[in-house]
């Protein structure tokens, strides 16, 4: 939710659209992660951001920044080429960030909505989150939600609006894959990702609507901020959208994942349905263009269910199983998991998640324990960290 949330300069000093340039058809893949901070012995959000800023080392601080709310962080990769240097740049501020937590006196999760009732931590100190809340009231009344936002490159502004009608049938799906917030003030809710129902409370949270053009899509931007719905374009939040500050489009939908296994699954997986997408793009083929409504429905059925239960066909309507529809989707874009060598990576994070099912379904095996919500707590710092040593 941050105004210029951001994916950092390449740290390798090389300019990632000249590595692309240099290998045709292969797209760059960069990924935000928002965490929550709270107290070790309660699972409290703490209002400790920037007490944790302050300890986070230098070499990471161009790539951590602050949030909506003082309970969360938010970390942004490099862009690049390969999920291997995806992951060691992840990996990296993750534990840093979890040990600059930690010499704060809290914890760092990442779990999409707070799990323990308790104080509202205050909004951040800025001017335009000041606004924000001036102008739409109380929507926030937790201690924030945390999301994912993985960026693709794209060769223009007019090709990206073409893509995302192509993504539009494919976004629920992976939004199932994400769901991360089964609990939220101390109860277990009924959905994956209680995440996503808060967050549609913002009146811009939306499937992306059909467009026409970049011209269209400038033009309603426009038009949703005269009509005070939006305070500027950095608040279309929309399940996929144009970067406004990178040649990027930028899918927006998801939980923040427990692990980076997790978080390195959905980024493969989103790069290689934008590929897909600008093949269909290049070589004339229509998207399909799916009705409103149904597509509201299919992204509820995926906060709902997660992948433990059924997924709406975003084609011939109806449900089928999730896993179903994922699997279809892992057959619709295998051609560019081989192009950028994700296959066997992909293959072997899948087979991980069919066993051990969704971050939302580990943390309800956590709280099945003991019936003790800290668990879940405990162990989705341990996932945060990077330690996937199963606990189950």
């Amino acid at each position: 939710m941050a105004q210029n949330a951001t994916v950092p300069q390449d740290t390798t000093g090389r300019d990632t659209a000249a590595q692309a340039s240099d290998q045709p058809g292969l797209r760059t893949v960069g990924v935000e992660e928002e965490f929550l901070l709270v107290d070790p012995d309660t699972g409290q959000a703490v209002p400790a951001v920037d007490r944790v800023l302050e300890q986070v080392p230098d070499d990471l601080r161009g790539q951590v920044q602050h949030e909506f709310q003082t309970s969360q962080i938010e970390i942004g990769s490099p862009p690049g080429l390969e999920l291997g240097a995806l992951r060691h740049s992840l990996g990296l501020l993750r534990s840093g960030l979890a040990d600059a937590a930690e010499a704060a006196g809290v914890r760092l999760v990442a779990v999409g909505a707070g799990l323990v009732d308790g104080p509202v931590p205050p909004v951040f100190d800025n001017p335009r989150f000041h606004r924000m809340v001036e102008q739409f009231g109380p929507l926030v009344d937790g201690p924030g939600n945390n999301g994912m936002h993985v960026h693709v490159g794209i060769p223009d502004p007019e090709t990206g609006v073409r893509v995302l009608n192509h993504l539009r049938p494919w976004l629920p799906i992976l939004h199932a894959v994400t769901t991360n917030s089964p609990f939220h003030n101390g109860q277990d809710t009924g959905y994956a990702s209680w995440r996503s129902v808060l967050w549609e409370r913002w009146p811009s949270v939306a499937p992306t609507p059909w467009l026409e053009s970049h011209a269209h899509y400038q033009w309603l931007v426009d038009q949703l901020v005269a009509t005070g719905m939006l305070l500027d374009e950095g608040m279309v939040y929309w399940y996929a959208r144009l970067s406004a500050h990178y040649p990027t489009v930028e899918i927006r939908i998801g939980d923040v994942c427990p692990s980076l296994d997790d978080t390195i699954l959905v980024a493969a997986l989103v790069r290689s349905l934008v590929g897909t997408a600008l093949t269909d793009v290049e070589q004339g083929r229509e998207p399909v263009r799916i009705d409103h409504h149904l597509l509201t429905a299919a992204h509820w059925r995926a906060a709902h269910d997660g992948l433990d239960g059924l997924a709406v066909d975003p084609v011939r309507g109806g449900t089928m199983p999730a896993w179903e529809l994922l699997d279809k989707l892992v057959d619709r874009i295998r051609p560019e998991l081989e192009r950028h060598g994700d296959l066997p990576e992909v293959t072997e994070l899948l087979d991980r998640l069919r066993k051990d099912g969704t971050g939302a379904t580990r943390q309800r095996a956590a709280y099945a324990r003991r019936g003790e919500l800290t668990d879940v707590v405990t162990d989705l710092a341990r996932q945060t960290r990077g330690d996937n040593t199963s606990e189950r």
